[in-house]
Order: C-alpha cells, then sequence, then structure tokens
C-alpha cells in the first residue's frame, strides 16, 4: 500500500497547485485525477479554451469591423476548425506544461477515479476498473464542480449544451439563446455573436452579472446591447424541447404573465455551477456537505482529522485563482507554515469586450453595511491611450473609506481591465490610501493612467485629458 504525505483529490487549479507545492515543501504527494488530462475544467474545458475562443473572436470581429478605419482593409474569412484546433493545442500545451511540473517536483499522478475509504485512506478506481488502495497523512478534497441543471431542460449537448457543449459547437448558430446572464454565459455568448450568432440571454433576476457593481453592470449592459446582443429580464424557462434542428424554450415572466415560446438553432445553459462532492466517501469520515453541496471548512481543514477541503467545493467565489491561493495556504499549513487568503481580495474578471474586473466592495455593500465612503470615477474617454487605440468604453471607480482614505472597493469596465485589477489588489493588500495610487507616477501614455485618475477623484483633483 503505497503511503504519502498528502494526497490530493482533484488536477484542476486548486489539485496541481496543491500537489506541487507540496513537492516544492519536500512532501511525498500524489494527485488522483481521472480525467485523461490534467487542469481540471479550468485548463481543459473552462478558462484557457474560452479564453481562446474570446481572444479568437475579437479578432475576427475587429477585422471585420475596425481594421477599416485603422486603414487596414481586409476581408476575413471564418475558418472554424482552424479556430477550434488553435484553442485544442493550446490546452494540450497547458497540460503538458502541468505533467512537466508534477516531474519536476516529484509529484506522483494516479490516474483513475478517488474517492476517501476511511481515515488516512484514498481508493483509486482506474479505466481498467482496478482498484489500488493509498495511505496518506493528509487528504486534500479539491475536485472542483460541476454545470448546474435547471429542471426542463435537458443537457444533450446537442442542440442544448452547457459551458462545455459551447465551446465546440460544430457551426455558427444562426441564433442561440443562453439561459443565464452570469459570467459564464455572457462570455460565451459574446464568441458566438462575434462569429455571426443572434444572441439572445433570457435570465431569472431583473438584471445581469449579480453580485457585481449596480453602476458598471448597468453599463455592462448597455455595452453588450449596443453590440447586438439581447436581454429578456426577470423571465423563468420552464421547459425545452430539442428537435433535429433548433431548439424551442417556454419562457414566462417572473413576476407572473402568459408564456411565450423562443426558438433557436442552439440553446446554453448557463446559470452557474455546483460542488462536485458526491461519490468522494465523504461519510467513511463523517463529513456531511451542506444542502448545496459544499464542504464547510475552518482554515482548509473539515471536520475530519487530517482531511482539508479547496477551491470550488467549499463556501466562496467559483474561482480558479481562488482554488490556487487556497491551495498554496493549505499545503503550507499542513507543512507547519503559516498559510493566508485574503478573502476579501479575491478579484472577479468579465473577459468580454469591453472587460469587467472587481475586487473589494461594491457601493450597494458599503451602503447596507452603513458605512461612509467617497468615490473617485474617471472614464476611459477622457484617458489618452485608450482615445488613441478608439477603445474609449467604460470607467474606473475608486471607493474609498470617507474617514481614513483607505480603498475599500475599485470597479472596472474597459480594456484590458482584467489585467489592470492587479495594481489595485496589490494596494488594498497594503492598506493603501487612495492617495497612495493617486501620488504614484504611472506611465504615459497607458490605459493604467485612467487607474490614478480615478484614485485622483476621490479628492477632486482627477486631471482629465
Amino acid at each position: 500500500m503505497a503511503q504519502y504525505d498528502v494526497i490530493i483529490i482533484g488536477g484542476g487549479p486548486g489539485g496541481y497547485n496543491a500537489a506541487i507545492r507540496a513537492g516544492q515543501l519536500g512532501l511525498k504527494a500524489a494527485c488522483v485525477e481521472s480525467g485523461p488530462t490534467l487542469g481540471g475544467t479550468c485548463l481543459n474545458v473552462g478558462c484557457m479554451p474560452s479564453k481562446a475562443m474570446l481572444h479568437a473572436s475579437e479578432l475576427y470581429e475587429a477585422a471585420g469591423k475596425e481594421f477599416a478605419t485603422l486603414g487596414i482593409e481586409v476581408s476575413p474569412k471564418l475558418n472554424l476548425p482552424q479556430m477550434m484546433k488553435q484553442k485544442a493545442d493550446s490546452v494540450t500545451a497547458l497540460t503538458k506544461g502541468i505533467e512537466f511540473l508534477f516531474k519536476k517536483n516529484k509529484v506522483d499522478w494516479i490516474r483513475g477515479a478517488g474517492k476517501i475509504a476511511g481515515p488516512g485512506k484514498v481508493e483509486v478506481t482506474g479505466d481498467d476498473g482496478k482498484v489500488v488502495t493509498l495511505e496518506a497523512k493528509n487528504i486534500v478534497i479539491a475536485t472542483g464542480s460541476v454545470p448546474s441543471g435547471l429542471p426542463g431542460v435537458g443537457v444533450d449537448q446537442k442542440r442544448i449544451v452547457d459551458s462545455t457543449g459551447a465551446l465546440s459547437l460544430p457551426e455558427v448558430p444562426k441564433s442561440l439563446i443562453v439561459i443565464g446572464a452570469g459570467i459564464i454565459g455572457l462570455e460565451l455568448g459574446s464568441v458566438w455573436r462575434r462569429l455571426g450568432a443572434e444572441v439572445t440571454v433570457v435570465e431569472f433576476l431583473d438584471r445581469i452579472t449579480p453580485g457585481m457593481d449596480a453602476e458598471t453592470a448597468k453599463t455592462f449592459q448597455r455595452a453588450l446591447t449596443k453590440q447586438g446582443m439581447k436581454f429578456k429580464l426577470g423571465a423563468k424557462v420552464t421547459a425545452a424541447k430539442a428537435g433535429k434542428a433548433n431548439v424551442k424554450l417556454t419562457v414566462e415572466p417572473v413576476a407572473g404573465g402568459a408564456a411565450e415560446t423562443l426558438e433557436a438553432d442552439y440553446v446554453l445553459l448557463a446559470i452557474g455551477r455546483k460542488p462536485y462532492t458526491e461519490g468522494l466517501g465523504l461519510e467513511s469520515v463523517g463529513i456531511t456537505p451542506d444542502k448545496r453541496g459544499f464542504i464547510e471548512t475552518d482554515h482548509w481543514k473539515t471536520s475530519a482529522a487530517g482531511v482539508w477541503a479547496i477551491g470550488d467545493v467549499t463556501l466562496g467565489p467559483m474561482l480558479a485563482h481562488k482554488a490556487e491561493e487556497e491551495a498554496v495556504a493549505a499545503i503550507e499549513t499542513i507543512a507547519g507554515k503559516a498559510g493566508h487568503v485574503s478573502y476579501g481580495l479575491i478579484p472577479s474578471v468579465v473577459y468580454t469586450a469591453p472587460e469587467v474586473a472587481w475586487v473589494g466592495k461594491t457601493e450597494e455593500e458599503l451602503k447596507a453595511e452603513g458605512r461612509a465612503y467617497k468615490a473617485g470615477k474617471f472614464p476611459f474617454a477622457a484617458n489618452s491611450r485608450a482615445k488613441i487605440n478608439h477603445e474609449t468604453e467604460g470607467f474606473v471607480k475608486v471607493l474609498a473609506d470617507a474617514a481614513t482614505d483607505e480603498i475599500l472597493g475599485v470597479h472596472m469596465i474597459g480594456p484590458n481591465v482584467g489585467d489592470m485589477i492587479a495594481e489595485y489588489c496589490v494596494a488594498m493588500e497594503f492598506k493603501a490610501a487612495s492617495e497612495d495610487v493617486a501620488r504614484t507616477c504611472h506611465p504615459h501614455p497607458t490605459r493604467s493612467e485612467a487607474l490614478r485618475q480615478a484614485a485622483m477623484g476621490v479628492e477632486g483633483w482627477t486631471m482629465q485629458a
């Protein structure tokens, strides 16, 4: 029976980062993963392939609609098979990179489906049906999440798809209905809209992107609508019927009223994700997930001695970088070091065009808490680099404590804000005041100047170009 210091169940961002960090710290580590490749949902059918498609579709649309303005005359022709191939090639390179890091750090990849078989024991069932039992001082659950289902809407990955199926459609739909106006639905919907589909988003709530700063969300919806995306808010889907060539949806107003039928070539169900905790043998060590399937933890420790949980199976945002932070913190704690995660400073990004990014508190949250704050806001329309690049949509908004000037939240919509939000993550980690950013020199002409100008706006000395 193989014995380890730590066995990680799941090879996604949480799992592989935990395994690599364990190897770096000299722990004998194994990662149990049932998929044909490492990387989990993120690398294989999530973050990475979706970004490959977002990037390619942005270039395709820019070539057809924006290049002429720059004096570049082209007539782009879509080669969807090649677009899919470059996506697959990129994913392969990334997953191979994880395998290399496992070997470099002496981590064993145990291929198969893992489950806890009692204190300190993990059973792995291989593709051939053979079961191997491993022993470990510590077990880390990092099994991630799967797409949530919706009663009446059966995903067949043909006409009705989830996020995985939406990344590999065999053709550009003439029409696509997205159920759910969250990050995943809007990103994938924007991909197919750029490639030529008519996209309609059906959302149960009366707004898009719940949890996003309300002003930012309104600006975001306005931008997507201007691009051609249609929205049906406050609407619930009660049934879906897939045919050979289309799908018919029955949609009713949430507030009550007559149902209507919507028809599209394809339907993307994107109403969120749920933790993957079924069949993990949690009962063998006395762990009971909550009603939604999440495992409760205290500093990544579960109620069972020697069993830890990180990433999407735990409460909090289902984000790869949150899982990565928890992975490192949990392993460092296991190794006797001080693990730490700043949960209030985990950024969120929507990789559409324009991008949306935020960290910290929203205005709505601060008002609900009764906390006095000041806001500084700067539009990209006044940023020199954004003007020159014809990317003037959006703004940066900084929220700071009215008394101490500590930065409490930052909300951005515009070009490349997914990269730029990191500056404020660092500033907020060090409890910076808005004045600290306002008095820090930023290179000119860059979009990053908007970050400084927004901070200057907290005290009213913004200098617009």
